[in-house]
């Protein structure tokens, strides 16, 4: 009688553990509100440490003989110290790029003056800028 009792308990529970194949997790809604703060805190705390975007450069020159782009540089230096200048080796050519803009239209009254210099071969391209971010005051 034993042995029959057992067999049955045996048949049911086996029974019972096939039917339950899916899991109910209960989560408590305030993990998705923790979530969505932690994403609020690193967009903060990593802006600082995002110092470039794709935006535009204007070329000025490129060339083979290095002092011809340096001396372009110093002349760059000299009548627009807003401009940061780039420097770029590419073998055999030494390109001189300059400063750091968002849009073709913030670099296009540059470009206009710059042509006055470089009447040839001036000209805006993509390329990878430095920003230096805004401090905002959202918390």
């Amino acid at each position: 009688m034993k042995n029959l009792f057992f067999l049955v308990l045996i048949l049911c529970a086996d029974k019972s553990l096939a039917q339950t194949d899916s899991i109910v997790v209960h989560k408590d809604p305030r993990v998705d509100l923790l979530i969505k703060k932690q994403i609020q805190i690193n967009e903060v705390t990593t802006r600082d440490s995002r110092r470039s975007m794709p935006g535009f450069r204007i070329q000025i020159i490129s060339s083979n003989d290095r002092n011809k782009v340096f001396a372009a540089k110093a002349k760059i230096y000299q009548q627009y110290p807003e401009l940061k200048p780039y420097i770029l080796y590419l073998p055999p050519n030494y390109k001189l790029k300059v400063g750091n803009f968002k849009t073709q239209e913030e670099a296009q009254p540059y470009l206009d003056r710059l042509q006055k210099l470089y009447p040839t071969g001036i000209y805006i391209i993509h390329d990878v800028i430095e920003v230096k971010p805004e401090k905002s005051l959202e918390n």
